[in-house]
């Protein structure tokens, strides 16, 4: 929630106020052309650094190995264009720096200490959402070695087995049982039918 009102609320009206200030300083000419500018020169970054990062991806699949940093850098290239392209010179700057490698090198290295980090806290990120974590059933002791399969076996569901009466999805006991084959005339058998 804090993060959309950020990114909804406070960034349009810093760049507006940014605007504001630089069209005072240099007037509303230059202000124009120099967003202008920051647009262009982000669409020829994009597809200057995507086209590398394109090549870095496919010389990574081509070695066998997993392109993690080639496939992060693709998406701060996307993020960076995006940015660059949207007029405003605050989000220029961040788009500047999310397209310019050496800048671009410090971000991916941050959003990977900041993955490995939450990973490291183990079983604790997996609960955010959930409050409290529930113990783990495999875990507990059987007691003999056929212990598991039959413990297997009872988890299993049972669809041969039909209970006599009303199904839990009836309402009242009304539901039947509908057979997706023709009916046949009175009298007549089906081939393989005993």
């Amino acid at each position: 929630m804090i993060f959309l009102l950020i990114a909804f609320i406070v960034v349009p009206l810093a760049e507006l106020y940014v605007i504001i200030q630089v069209g005072q300083a240099l007037g509303v000419g230059p202000t124009i052309a120099l967003l202008l500018l920051d647009s262009l020169l982000g669409a020829w970054l994009l597809r200057h650094q995507g086209r590398a990062a394109w090549v870095a991806f496919n010389r990574a699949m081509a070695e066998s190995r997993i392109p993690a940093k080639e496939v992060l850098d693709g998406v701060l290239i996307i993020f960076g264009g995006a940015l660059l392209l949207t007029p405003g010179f605050l989000t220029d700057i961040l788009g500047l720096a999310l397209l310019i490698p050496p800048t671009r090198g410090i971000i991916r290295n941050f959003l990977k200490w900041a993955g490995i980090s939450r990973l490291s806290w183990g079983p604790r990120a997996a609960v955010w959402g959930y409050g409290r974590m529930q113990k783990d059933r495999g875990s507990r002791p059987r007691a003999h070695p056929g212990a598991a399969e039959a413990e297997d076996r009872a988890r299993e569901p049972r669809h041969a087995w039909r209970p006599a009466g009303p199904r839990p999805g009836d309402i009242d006991g009304t539901a039947h049982e509908v057979s997706d084959e023709p009916a046949l005339p009175p009298g007549q058998r089906r081939p393989f039918e005993g």
